[in-house]
């Protein structure tokens, strides 16, 4: 008879009250990062040319943020995204250069989730590390269709990927794929979607594209609208404008249309109402200043609004939002997402303090507004494009006065420009001389960061090797310290560049270390070229290379044999025209050692000098025998 009451009265209070038991799950998590694509490439924001009526839907129906803010180069903003950490904290502070790592030990959103029940998946663009500890799999999620760093196309990527029927690394396995990127990857997302429903778990999905990111590869459908769309513009008498601009927004088209099909999904599913969407992008308009900026000066990789102010839309119809289809004031940053989510959803976390953002659920739900006083800083390591070997104190350095301090309608850049964004939008007027007191509270706050971050900012992180977890490991000259090669274009005509790795020898024993000019997916020869192009427009060019060498710093060496003292077999090797790789042999002990590679080109009395005629192996494979 109890039993049969409860019964009663449970159904009754669902009845009255409207108690529904999937409101008291945990909402499920969308996570949505375009790469490139600026704050003006909306046509709710005014665009000119370009029709994005998904995005502009879902910012209707979002809470949207209009100073909102990341870092002005996209890798050190996605570990911000998912740690809630400065990158000066997280170490991944540039986009290659040995400094594009995700500190080890430091948990992501995979690992924040998982750990409360969540499936967790990544597709897409991850851009955080290709080896161990790096990838996603060492990183909390469960399930991964990605490539691994700036663009595909990148010299870690799969050789000869371009945009249509490539093969990305799927849970730790190369697989190929039919069809378009972003629609493989808002594809893969709904197959991991319809997984997790079958598994009765809340989910997780980042999906990161690597669109409207270059090369511009869009396709044809996409294309065609947006030509047309640009001839009737105020813009169609400008041809070498249209060249890249019709291509680039093309994409963004495309990224427009997956966005439609996911939230068609999700409704069908009788997902919409309880799943969280946030979309954002990860860096300032890279065609902007071109065309439309929606007012701001400024692109990608400068600290001018332009460069870091973008969309940030937050929508969850369960989730009693107050300012839907409003924007909000207030300065907020990518480091606020995580702490958002952790309090949206009811996260618990090791150590919440260790977030440095600040959570803005309690101004989501309309309890408190963001403070008027509130200050934030944005920095990031440069890149070193003109250095063709790494030097003391480059410019990957990071630096107290490459930053730039927010705070109200105030913009410190690099502690020697100042502008006043209420009279001076475009930051035409630098007026660091007539505001003697605004600067000095703004350095004061920057110095407050600094001494905050300043013994961890320059730390470089270590690829692993000889883990049972990457046995073996595939080295790229993306990671060679200090010196900037990433793209597969500069691998084809032979970059003249050289550094070293930076390594943590995992367990003791006998290693082999492969050099070798081109991936071994190519099976090309060392002085021979591939048959597949690094980029469809790449000119490539076959190396006199006559001799490899190797040399590794940090660590004493124990001879392989009584007859070599330095442990190698052989510290220079003769290259033969039928060589594909070069190999050595070494003893390594456990611990943080330097790798140096070296390729010796035979162009005889060179103009360029002695130091251009020695280059770095752009591919090193490194296995642990023993």
């Amino acid at each position: 008879m109890k039993n049969l009451i409860f019964v009663l009265l449970t159904f009754c209070s669902v009845y009255i009250f409207g108690f529904n038991t999937q409101v008291k799950k945990k909402p499920n998590v969308i996570v949505i990062m375009t790469d490139d694509q600026g704050y003006p490439e909306l046509s709710m924001h005014g665009n000119p040319i370009l029709k994005t009526p998904n995005l502009d839907k879902l910012g209707k129906n979002s809470v949207r943020f209009k100073n909102f803010h990341v870092t002005p180069m996209c890798a050190p903003t996605r570990g911000e995204l998912l740690t809630g950490l400065d990158n000066a904290v997280n170490q991944l502070s540039n986009v290659s250069s040995g400094r594009s790592l995700l500190k080890s030990g430091i948990p992501t959103m995979g690992n924040i989730f998982g750990a409360n029940g969540y499936s967790t998946g990544i597709f897409g663009k991850w851009h955080m590390g290709s080896n161990y500890p790096y990838r996603p799999q060492d990183r909390g999620f469960d399930e991964s269709v990605w490539f691994p760093s700036s663009h595909i196309g990148s010299v870690s990527d799969f050789w000869g990927n371009d945009y249509f029927d490539d093969t990305y690394w799927h849970n730790g396995k190369k697989q190929k794929y039919e069809g378009y990127c972003t629609d493989i990857f808002f594809n893969e997302s709904k197959r991991f979607i319809e997984e997790s429903i079958e598994q009765d778990k809340p989910f997780f999905a980042y999906i990161a594209t690597n669109t409207p990111h270059g090369p511009f590869y869009p396709k044809d459908e996409d294309y065609e609208v947006l030509e047309e769309l640009f001839e009737k513009s105020e813009f169609a008498d400008q041809k070498e404008l249209k060249i890249q601009l019709v291509k680039y927004l093309a994409m963004i088209r495309n990224i427009d249309t997956n966005i439609g099909e996911l939230n068609d999904f999700l409704e069908k599913k009788g997902l919409l109402n309880d799943t969280i969407i946030i979309f954002l992008t990860d860096n300032g308009s890279i065609m902007g200043k071109s065309y439309f900026n929606a007012g701001m000066r400024g692109m990608k990789t400068e600290l001018w609004e332009g460069g870091h102010r973008v969309p940030l839309f937050i929508k969850w119809k369960y989730g009693n939002f107050k300012e839907v289809g409003n924007e909000v004031e207030g300065l907020c940053k990518v480091t606020d997402i995580l702490p958002t989510l952790v309090e949206l959803c009811g996260l618990k976390i090791t150590n919440e303090s260790s977030l440095k953002g600040m959570s803005l659920a309690p101004i989501l739900k309309g309890k408190k507004e963001i403070s008027k006083d509130r200050k934030l800083i944005i920095n990031y390591s440069r890149m070193p494009n003109f250095i063709s070997y790494p030097i003391p104190h480059g410019q990957t350095i990071l630096k107290k006065e490459g930053a730039v301090v927010l705070w109200k309608n105030w913009r410190l850049l690099e502690s020697r420009e100042l502008y006043n964004l209420e009279n001076d939008p475009k930051q035409q007027l630098n007026v660091y001389d007539e505001n003697p007191g605004i600067v000095q509270i703004l350095e004061k706050e920057l110095n407050r960061w600094w001494d905050s971050v300043k013994e961890d900012a320059n730390e470089v992180q270590r690829i692993i090797i000889g883990s049972a977890h990457e046995n073996p490991t595939k080295l790229t000259a993306i990671d060679w310290l200090d010196v900037f090669v990433d793209q597969q274009q500069q691998i084809s005509y032979g970059a003249r560049k050289n550094s070293y790795w930076c390594l943590e020898v995992d367990n003791a024993g006998e290693y082999e270390i492969e050099l070798r000019r081109w991936p071994k997916e190519t099976n090309a020869s060392i002085n021979g070229v591939p048959n597949t192009l690094g980029g469809r427009k790449a000119k490539t060019h076959a190396l006199p290379i006559k001799q490899a060498s190797i040399y590794v710093g940090g660590l004493e060496l124990r001879s392989i044999s009584d007859k070599n003292p330095y442990g190698f077999e052989g510290l220079t090797k003769n290259v033969n025209s039928e060589d594909k790789f070069i190999r050595f042999n070494v003893n390594l002990k456990k611990g943080p050692i330097y790798l140096h590679t070296f390729f010796h080109l035979d162009e005889g009395s060179s103009t360029r000098g002695a130091d251009q005629n020695l280059i770095g192996a752009y591919y090193v494979y490194i296995k642990k025998l023993s």
